[in-house]
């Protein structure tokens, strides 16, 4: 009962920030969407308004706002002309699709990596490989793009400067989303490089390993049948904590690539002021976020039993 009531009072908190964010951004939608040089008659701003949903006060605005969440309505875009519904479901695929290889590429090469680094004896190519996951992990998402797009795409032509696409065919495709997917890529592989090599210097001095060499099972055994099992779970607890933020950086990595997705989306939706669409938007993600964190709880508990029985 406690957990559910802690739940509702979550999703109320999120929802209303959600309203309220964009609201507390300065500016007018109106003058952002009419332009500051337009000459138009109050009457006309009024009316105006009025078919925005402008003119009411905030407290009406936040029970419509309710009251069109409850009839799964997220509003018409102001500066789009269209239904936000329609618009985050044509850009939605797009990005999801750069997260979620990114995140599988980057999750199991990370891990992978990490693991073999953790259980290895201490070495210079180890060391070297550390640290250089440590300083792809340092550099933002959106620095490390800038660098790919200058050296791979603009200073060498192999890969587009821009977009997502230029004829739509697999190889065209696979063309315009390497870059992208490489930069997102190599910042979770740094990321979860560092966690699991971490999680298997502490898994290696469990007991559990001493006994498995005493049986006599190899070291390359070990790692896969045993400790790999084990270590593996912060890597995904904290993929799923942080899928917000990898979202996030995905976003980013849209907008230096300028692709046409949820990041250009949102950055054109706070220019202009267009609150649906940036509720609409954050509400999507949020919503993603929370069945992530699901998800992960409930592997979680499949991955190691211990977390079963004690719930």
């Amino acid at each position: 009962m406690k957990k559910a009531v802690r739940t509702l009072l979550a999703i109320w908190v999120i929802f209303t920030l959600n309203f309220a964010i964009p609201r507390a951004m300065p500016g007018d939608p109106l003058v952002n969407l009419l332009g500051e040089d337009a000459l138009v008659d109050d009457a006309v701003l009024d009316e105006l308004k009025h078919e925005l949903g402008l003119d009411a006060p905030i407290p009406v605005q936040y029970l419509r706002y309710w009251r069109d969440l409850f009839r799964l309505d997220l509003g018409y875009s102001y500066h789009l002309h269209a239904g936000v519904g329609e618009i985050l479901a044509a850009r939605m695929p797009w990005t999801l699709a750069l997260t979620g290889i990114s995140l599988i590429l980057g999750t199991a090469a990370g891990a992978w990596l990490g693991a073999i680094s953790g259980w290895a004896r201490n070495s210079r190519l180890n060391q070297a490989a550390g640290l250089g996951m440590l300083s792809i992990y340092s550099t933002p998402p959106f620095f490390l793009a800038l660098v790919l797009l200058y050296f791979l795409a603009f200073k060498t032509g192999i890969f587009p400067l821009h977009g997502f696409y230029e004829t739509g065919t697999i190889p065209d495709l696979i063309r315009h989303f390497t870059l992208p997917v490489l930069t997102l890529s190599l910042f979770l592989t740094a990321r979860n490089f560092l966690i699991m090599r971490g999680s298997v210097l502490i898994e290696k001095t469990r007991p559990y390993v001493l006994y498995a060499r005493a049986k006599g099972l190899k070291r390359g055994e070990i790692l896969r049948r045993h400790v790999l099992k084990n270590a593996v779970l912060p890597v995904l607890t904290l993929a799923a904590l942080d899928f917000g933020f990898i979202f996030s950086g995905a976003l980013f990595v849209e907008i230096v690539f300028s692709m046409n997705g949820m990041g250009t989306l949102i950055y054109d939706a706070l220019l202009s002021r267009d609150y649906p669409l940036l509720q609409g938007a954050f509400l999507v993600i949020t919503v993603m976020v929370v069945f992530a964190n699901l998800a992960a709880d409930m592997t979680y508990g499949r991955l190691d039993p211990r977390v079963g029985r004690a719930r």
